[in-house]
């Protein structure tokens, strides 16, 4: 503890809690009232080292671990996590600020991933092919890399890191997960289950740190792969190092996601998925639906959406009124104001502003954006180009919807996109030609579950593997393939002096 009775968030190294020696600290902040919860140190080069190195000395032996064994591991971590998922949320809500379901939400998502790790017999099988040549078969076997690293965002602090260690430990490997120092508690606590439910000491480790620690886990020679997910700045700039370095890497970055409206579409079913996919988590979503393209007709419900936004309650993540809880810190709130700002300066029609909403008490000094939309949105504007991560939605008109999905296919991101349709022929057609990776029919945010994987797409990724489900394993996996002739005793079949296997 400090001397202000604020608790230190401590570091994981070789299966111990230990208080870091760092003289630099940061404040775990409750982003609705300001409220200190804990201190997180910013992590030495020494204590980064020490992490790497117990990961690589316990994958010695936890890479020879029976995969059964493994397995079961995760099936009691699923279990504690659905019996402690209320805590986790209540954990997750205060230091982050998203309200108690969408927290429950964020820790349900993940334990699915961990449910998935679980089945790891099944997704870790090579291929076998019998007697390609005269006596010869050819196997792989997908064997673990070593050491990988995890760099996890704010805004989903239990889902995306439960999206990284189970799959990374389950197929063999050993890690060192660095979450966002701003909202640490709750991943703290899902890597304490870890330990109850087996991980042994050294398998999974846990530093905190800022860019010095970013950097360290790209450039140390002993960690072979690194998944992030994150801002397109920082993930270019991991992408960039760690790929230099020799090191596996995905990045999972910034989106603008549209979603085109046709005027067939179920208005009000349409109506109710926009506004929660654009002002649910108080738009601190990487899939969040942050443009919304009205075609035809659709182009006059701009004041049913209003309507509907102006509804939602501004609030305390912990309040069951709330709909809209506040950004994670008071600097996230000045930058989407500012963004604000700048849209009414460009000409956008700001048709519903959020800023400075009336609360009570606490709350005053909350970091509370309320859902905010333009019209008249243009490719060019400032709201339109740059990721805004707050509770803002954009409405971009189009005569057709070729126009529509040429404008959505102009945009240099592509994580998610959806459209709304009661036509099957013009979803198919969409399907077709959009250009995203990851596409939604009458669902404004088409994460897949783990069974498939997270396909988000150019400027929203670097890697050509996902982070979770079955190409998450290969990423995690180096195959090997072994072509093998055993041969009796009294054969002899001479010299062979050509390429080919007879």
């Amino acid at each position: 503890m400090s001397r202000d009775n604020l608790p230190h968030v401590p570091l994981l190294i070789n299966g111990e809690f230990v208080q870091s020696k760092s003289t630099e600290w940061r404040e775990v902040v409750n982003p609705a009232t300001q409220e200190r919860l804990a201190r997180v140190p910013m992590a030495t080069a020494d204590e980064v080292a020490a992490a790497i190195a117990s990961a690589q000395a316990a994958f010695k032996t936890w890479r020879k671990t029976p995969i059964g064994q493994r397995a079961r591991i995760f099936l009691k971590l699923q279990q504690l996590i659905r019996d402690n998922i209320k805590s986790l949320a209540a954990t997750l809500t205060a230091e982050q600020g998203k309200t108690l379901a969408d927290a429950e939400g964020d820790v349900f998502r993940g334990l699915e991933v961990v449910e998935h790790a679980a089945n790891i017999g099944s997704l870790q099988m090579g291929e076998r092919a019998h007697n390609v040549a005269g006596g010869v078969d050819t196997y792989t076997l997908l064997q673990p890399l070593g050491v990988c690293a995890g760099i996890t965002p704010f805004n989903f602090p239990a889902m995306i890191p439960l999206w990284m260690f189970p799959m990374a430990i389950a197929t063999g490997n050993t890690f060192v997960l660095k979450p966002s120092e701003q909202d640490p508690l709750v991943t703290m606590r899902l890597v304490e289950l870890a330990l109850e439910a087996g991980v042994p000491p050294g398998v999974l480790n846990v530093v905190h740190g800022g860019e010095h620690v970013v950097n360290a886990l790209c450039d140390h020679p002993d960690v072979k792969a690194i998944s992030f997910v994150g801002s397109t700045r920082v993930g270019t700039h991991v992408y960039e190092r760690a790929s230099l370095a020799g090191k596996r890497v995905q990045c999972m970055m910034g989106a603008k996601n549209h979603a085109i409206v046709l005027p067939d579409a179920h208005k009000e079913q349409t109506l109710n998925a926009l506004a929660g996919a654009a002002f649910g988590a108080a738009g601190q979503r990487c899939m969040a639906v942050s443009v919304a393209v009205l075609v035809g007709e659709a182009r006059k419900w701009v004041p049913d959406l209003v309507a509907r936004a102006k509804k939602l309650s501004v609030g305390a993540g912990d309040s069951a009124s709330t709909d809209v809880g506040p950004l994670i810190s008071c600097a996230a709130r000045e930058r989407v104001e500012a963004l604000i700002a700048r849209g009414v300066e460009d000409g956008a029609q700001l048709e519903l502003d959020g800023r400075i909403p009336s609360l009570p008490g606490a709350l005053k000094e909350g970091n509370f954006v309320g859902p905010t939309i333009f019209s008249g949105v243009r490719p060019g504007m400032s709201v339109y180009e740059q990721e805004i991560f707050g509770p803002v939605l954009c409405i971009v008109e189009a005569e057709t919807m070729d126009e529509a999905i040429a404008i959505t296919n102009a945009n240099p991101n592509g994580n998610g996109t959806a459209i709304f349709t009661q036509s099957g022929a013009a979803a198919r057609k969409f399907e077709e030609e959009i250009e995203v990776g990851q596409v939604g029919i009458n669902v404004p945010i088409p994460v897949p579950v783990p069974l498939f994987s997270f396909t988000g797409s150019r400027g929203s990724k670097l890697g050509d593997l996902g982070p979770y489900g079955k190409q998450v394993v290969l990423f995690y996996t180096q195959t090997k393939t072994v072509t093998a002739r055993w041969f009796e005793d009294d054969v002899s079949t001479g010299v062979n002096t050509t390429i080919a296997l007879k």
